[in-house]
């Protein structure tokens, strides 16, 4: 039998963990739990996504192969989430690849799509 894992955090690595913790801590409503120029994390007390400092990180081209993960996130009103975070320091992509969600940029580059709740 395989050992069981259980997911505890996320890092995400970035040139300022304190300002993208912040951006991340606004959108989800998670507390910045530490926050240092070299890292740093927010969570709600059952998941944790950490900001790693990596100086020379450079945001992978969207549409293309090298994008390796996104993170997507459920809100009540599509729209007004994007506007929101828009004003947050997000970027829209020209490319959109669905319909009824949003794919987005944070301030950093890392590609996060804003989806509807479940009906």
């Amino acid at each position: 039998m395989t050992t069981i894992a259980k997911l505890i955090a996320v890092t995400l690595d970035c040139a300022e963990p304190k300002k993208l913790a912040e951006f991340y801590a606004r959108i989800t409503g998670f507390e910045v739990q530490y926050a240092e120029d070299e890292y740093a994390g927010i969570g709600d007390g059952t998941t944790t996504i950490y900001f790693q400092r990596v100086p020379d990180r450079k945001p992978a081209s969207w549409p293309g192969p090298d994008k390796q993960f996104h993170l997507d996130f459920r809100v009540p009103d599509v729209a007004k989430a994007v506007e929101e975070y828009l004003e947050l320091g997000a970027t829209k992509p020209e490319f959109q690849p669905g319909d009824g969600w949003i794919v987005l940029a944070d301030p950093e580059g890392h590609l996060f799509c804003v989806c509807p709740e479940r009906s």
